[in-house]
């Protein structure tokens, strides 16, 4: 161990278990925002229109980025934030009580973990963590260090999802057997970027930090991270995991499936892209059953126009009387004609059956400011329960969207126990971790 990270932990350990500040109801969360790309920004903008929070501080890698962060405070609030481009100094400081990661996804633990660490309250983007092992390391120091640790699953705040969820739970389509989470979305070709000289501006060593060092290029870096193994999960881990996590908020499931299976491929472009653009899988437990697709080539609305309109990115929900259809846009409800439609006799050719649309419901927004001021509510009241998108709960749909992955990437059906262990099946278990980069390593103590 480096005296460096010596030196992080222990201050970290320090501050952790010093009496922390009690805000008042009338005290402002001060806020410290790590990465500033486009979500960083994003955050910026909604912090800024929280009344009970104070972006007190930035960091990122990219000078650049921080320039542009504290540009847009400046405009917006009148006042320079303190600026940082190592994390850790950030979190050392007294001025900070909470902090907000929009880093790629492959920096979600290790930031989390270290802020924890340090004793500050955390709002993390999806997906939660890079692969599961670090998924239970984020679940072990909120606990530890009685930290809010918020995950950025903004479905769980947007009032019709929560409607249409209520709406399962109570029964509207019978008892639920499957959920089907759909994520058609165009993606276009990333093309080829040469490896390059590192920018004037860029730490690459720590823009890297638990991936293994490689040469930088410009697909490497901004948005495209995500289609790189070494520091994204594919865009089920991107825009799917929104529809994961629905998808295993309608079933009211928490629990390890008995078996995943994984297909799909890269198709068409010959480019940089390492992860699949047409991905599917399916996880089966004894009494149901889940499946996702992701589609970034051309493709049709997933069957769905002639009843509502295009349904491209979303949730399908199947149960013993109908079916629940549940999007960005809203959602709708179809029951049976048939009374009882499980056990009943034939519907007539070819055993089709008449639906009614019973309910729908238009969005009256994404539920974005709902959920970050949740976690600012959180922070004050000092009550993990309360929050929306609590990281135990954050940890299971991304560890979810890992497995689809590893089964992918494996090639064949996997068996699970019920810890979230993988059956006799040595190099899939593997894939439950990474090999680390030091000093930039998620330990295994907490």
């Amino acid at each position: 161990m480096t005296t460096e990270r010596r030196t992080f932990l222990g201050a970290a350990a320090a501050a952790a278990t010093a009496r922390m500040p009690i805000l008042g109801a009338n005290d402002r969360v001060q806020i410290g925002i790590v990465g500033l790309g486009g979500r960083g920004r994003d955050h910026i903008n909604f912090y800024n229109a929280i009344e009970d929070a104070r972006i007190a501080a930035v960091c990122d890698v990219n000078q650049a980025a921080r320039e542009r962060a504290v540009a847009m405070i400046e405009k917006a609030k009148g006042y320079k934030p303190a600026e940082f481009a190592d994390m850790r100094q950030m979190y050392e400081s007294k001025e900070v009580d909470a902090v907000s990661i929009a880093t790629p996804n492959h920096w979600h633990a290790l930031a989390t973990i270290w802020a924890c660490q340090a004793g500050k309250d955390v709002y993390v983007e999806k997906p939660a963590s890079h692969n599961m092992f670090e998924s239970r390391k984020m679940v072990e120091a909120a606990r530890k260090y009685r930290r809010m640790v918020q995950v950025g699953s903004q479905s769980r705040s947007t009032p019709h999802k929560i409607k249409a969820i209520q709406m399962l739970k109570e029964g509207v389509i019978g008892k639920v057997y499957m959920a089907r989470g759909l994520c058609f979305r165009r993606r276009f070709s990333i093309g080829h970027t040469p490896d390059q000289p590192v920018p004037p501006g860029v730490d690459w060593d720590k823009f890297l930090g638990p991936a293994q060092m490689k040469p930088f290029s410009v697909n490497k870096f901004e948005y495209n991270w995500h289609w790189f193994w070494d520091t994204g999960n594919g865009d089920i881990g991107n825009q799917g995991v929104h529809e994961m996590d629905i998808a295993l908020w309608g079933l009211g499931r928490k629990d390890w499936p008995k078996s995943v299976m994984g297909s799909g491929g890269k198709f068409l472009w010959q480019d940089d892209q390492e992860t699949p653009n047409t991905q599917h899988a399916s996880f089966h437990w004894d009494d149901g059953e889940m499946t996702f697709d992701v589609r970034n080539l051309p493709t049709p609305p997933e069957a769905l126009a002639p009843i509502r309109g295009a349904n491209y990115v979303g949730n399908i929900f199947f149960g013993d009387k109908g079916f629940m259809v549940l999007d960005q846009a809203g959602f709708a409800v179809y029951r049976s004609a048939m009374a009882d439609f499980v056990g009943a006799r034939s519907a007539g050719a070819g055993g089709r059956d008449k639906y009614e649309k019973v309910a729908e419901e238009k969005a009256t927004g994404e539920g974005m400011i709902e959920h970050v001021k949740n976690f600012i509510e959180a922070v004050k009241s000092r009550d993990h329960t309360k929050l929306t998108a609590e990281i135990e709960i954050g940890a299971l749909s991304a560890d979810f969207c890992h497995l689809a992955n590893i089964a992918y990437r494996a090639g064949r059906t996997l068996r699970m126990d019920s810890s979230g262990r993988f059956i006799g099946d040595a190099e899939a278990s593997e894939m439950q971790s990474r090999k680390y980069r030091p000093p930039y390593v998620v330990p295994e103590k907490v």
